[in-house]
């Protein structure tokens, strides 16, 4: 399992952007009024070394789609997974995939 989840973590880097009212976290510095970076590369990590998927759009989208649920105080998120490595013949430095969610606030 260990190999497995490295091997997938080698083809694949993701990139996060959150929108969302850090304005208590400016006021407090403190963790627990913002979100936690950490827990968000945790649920990259979870998506793309867990069950493969045959697109680059479903891990996007699947990434997206976890942190929106989990993370009601998000107006949105972006998430960009590139593949470096995907079988193209032809000379590429990346391929990435972007999936936006967002949520209206009233």
């Amino acid at each position: 399992q260990h190999q497995r989840e490295h091997a997938a973590a080698l083809h694949f880097r993701v990139d996060l952007i959150c929108w969302l009212d850090a304005t208590r976290a400016v006021e407090t510095d403190d963790v627990a009024d913002t979100i936690n970076y950490a827990d968000l590369a945790e649920i990259a990590h979870q998506v793309i070394t867990g069950p493969p998927y045959n697109l680059i759009e479903k891990v996007a989208g699947t990434i997206a789609n976890i942190i929106m649920a989990r993370y009601e105080q998000l107006y949105a998120v972006e998430v960009t997974v590139h593949k470096p490595q995907a079988p193209i013949p032809r000379d590429f430095t990346d391929v990435a995939v972007v999936a936006r969610r967002s949520r209206r606030r009233i």
